[in-house]
């Protein structure tokens, strides 16, 4: 369902699918969770450019600009594609501020859901490119401000009934932008639902990759590039050419 995903690329891979004159420098993290701040690459209106995109940073659990208190957020971490043109914490937002969070691969369970131990000890896997291409997950973003002075910028990623590579593990799935929808999916001139349908359509996944990885990605406290490492002695990979 995308509630987890790692982004270890370097930075001059992520200002070149984007087109940015260059991506701030940050640690590679591979262990993003909601309530976390999120990298996000926005289309930003200039008055003498026209338009420019820009990375931004947004914390992952959306707060409408109409919210009374911010802590709706850890509820809005994820908006579905199929809805989201009707649902009042999302509709603004998928017309006007939509964004694309660089993604090195995707974190997703097996197993029975469970709580607290039985959670912990649920089986994740690494779904990613296996050329190593930048992934790009499709996003809604807001700004929120409290009567009080208050400032969250925040976002929502959006998910899409599951393909066949991940129908196994959930039955939803991130939606993933391909480059060529990048301009068309950050331009806020497609303001209707029809204009970006297809992006947020059901659609295969070629290239990509799943794999078994390390229980201890399943806390959110754990971090390093380990976390992504096959675990090779449970399993081998499964594969979507």
């Amino acid at each position: 369902m995308c509630g987890r995903f790692a982004l270890g690329i370097p930075r001059k891979a992520i200002s070149q699918r984007f087109g940015l004159e260059a991506a701030p420098d940050a640690p590679a993290r591979f262990n993003i969770a909601p309530g976390q701040l999120v990298e996000a690459v926005l289309a930003a209106p200039d008055i003498r450019m026209g338009s420019f995109r820009r990375m931004g940073l947004f914390r992952w659990g959306l707060v409408p600009s109409w919210a009374k208190d911010p802590s709706i957020g850890a509820r809005l971490i994820i908006a579905r594609a199929e809805t989201a043109a009707v649902k009042p914490a999302f509709r603004a937002a998928l017309r006007r501020r939509r964004c694309l969070i660089p993604a090195q691969g995707i974190y997703e369970w097996s197993g029975p859901a469970g709580n607290g131990k039985a959670r912990q000890l649920r089986q994740p896997w690494f779904i990613t490119s296996a050329s190593g291409e930048l992934l790009a997950l499709a996003a809604i973003w807001e700004h929120f401000e409290s009567p009080a002075g208050e400032v969250v910028d925040s976002l929502a990623v959006l998910t899409c009934e599951a393909n066949d590579l991940i129908r196994p593990l959930h039955h939803r799935m991130c939606v993933l932008v391909r480059p060529q929808d990048d301009a068309r999916w950050l331009d806020p001139r497609q303001e209707t639902p029809r204009d970006i349908a297809d992006i947020l359509a059901l659609r295969p996944w070629p290239g990509m990759e799943m794999y078994r990885v390390s229980t201890r990605v399943n806390s959110p406290a754990h971090e390093g590039a380990e976390l992504i490492a096959p675990v090779t002695e449970q399993g081998g990979r499964n594969m979507l050419v």
